[in-house]
């Protein structure tokens, strides 16, 4: 029934027991209730039936509990589907489980976003061969960084670079926004803010007591126009529904930077955060038996900036992932059409019209 169009998710369809009349007409309601008019007519034609291939069978593949992880996984579960012919299984998973698993059983499949920095068994997994890189899913990688709200840097673009903010702490209300006790991000921010000499330039290191107070301080700045200065990551929701400029700080040098994650560092350095290499892995003998569904996961791929828009679409209609997912498949036929082969855009042929 194009599961990747639909709004309720399979559990809560069983336990509604709607009929496929009920079906499309909560799929079309829901759907140009978001403005997917597309989708709301495509909803029928995919319910309906699509082509399937013999050759793909049974594809597992992760969801990881983060929103641009949840998008990948979507967008590549109706590919798949759809456009292949498989039959998806979503695994509900994170990096370091996935991995294991692949390691110890060889499942899943696809795990569609692995943040390498944080996920020990990466490199011994791909060394041994069991897992095959296919690309940089997240193009840009994941950033973590110091930033300012936008109308900050056009006012005052001085303020981009820590040189500026340390010479004008009121010009970002004499705080750097930090993350919560129990973040490594809060152990780096608060030694980069110990090189810098944060605390004697006027500059408090401000920590958060929860992610959430964290991101509602930089909803708080933005509805008032005022200074904000602080940690946080791209891809992300609210740096996709609040543009923000990252401040210089100074050149990434990794032969000194997991110091700077230890709270006992004795000589901590100013310097940038390691951009992650954020990548969609398979199985070895996935990319073996499947070719032609590998290459779709290794053409699939989003900017930063693809992908915040998406994250603040989602959170201005408070739409699920799953809605995210049909928002970009139905609004951006012309990124997700160069991934595809020539026998999947003839299955998905309405939606590139």
């Amino acid at each position: 029934l194009g599961n990747a169009l639909l709004e309720l998710k399979e559990a809560e369809l069983k336990r509604a027991a709607l009929d496929s009349e009920t079906l499309m007409k909560t799929i079309t309601k829901r759907a140009r209730h978001l403005g997917l008019a597309a989708s709301a007519g495509l909803a029928l034609s995919f319910a309906a039936g699509s082509a399937q291939a013999s050759d793909c069978g049974e594809v597992s593949i992760t969801e990881m509990d983060w929103g641009s992880a949840i998008i990948v996984t979507q967008v590549a579960k109706f590919l798949l589907e759809q456009g292949y012919g498989c039959t998806v299984q979503v695994v509900p998973s994170a990096s370091t489980p996935a991995l294991a698993s692949v390691s110890e059983t060889g499942e899943p499949d696809i795990i569609t976003e692995v943040w390498t920095n944080s996920a020990p068994a990466y490199i011994p997994l791909k060394e041994d061969g069991k897992i095959k890189e296919l690309t940089e899913v997240l193009s840009d990688g994941g950033v973590e960084g110091l930033f300012i709200p936008e109308y900050l840097a056009e006012a005052h673009p001085e303020l981009t670079t820590i040189a500026g903010v340390l010479a004008n702490p009121d010009l970002v209300g004499n705080r750097m926004h930090n993350c919560p006790v129990g973040w490594t991000c809060q152990v780096v921010a608060s030694q980069l803010a110990v090189a810098g000499g944060f605390e004697a330039a006027g500059v408090e290191d401000f920590v958060h007591g929860s992610g959430e107070t964290l991101a509602a301080s930089i909803g708080s700045a933005y509805s008032s126009q005022e200074p904000w200065f602080g940690y946080y990551w791209s891809p992300s929701t609210v740096l996709g529904k609040y543009p923000m400029v990252q401040v210089e700080l100074g050149a990434h040098d990794p032969s000194v930077h997991s110091c700077n994650a230890d709270k006992e560092c004795p000589n901590p350095t100013l310097q940038s955060w390691p951009s992650s290499v954020v990548t969609t892995v398979v199985t070895d003998t996935f990319e073996a038996s499947h070719p032609a569904e590998t290459d779709l996961m290794r053409n699939l791929s989003f900017s930063n900036k693809m992908m915040n828009s998406l994250l603040g679409w989602q959170d201005a209609n408070k739409a699920t992932g799953e809605e995210a997912a049909v928002y970009f498949l139905s609004s951006q036929s012309d990124v997700w059409g160069t991934w595809i082969n020539e026998s999947a855009r003839k299955n998905l042929a309405a939606l590139l019209q």
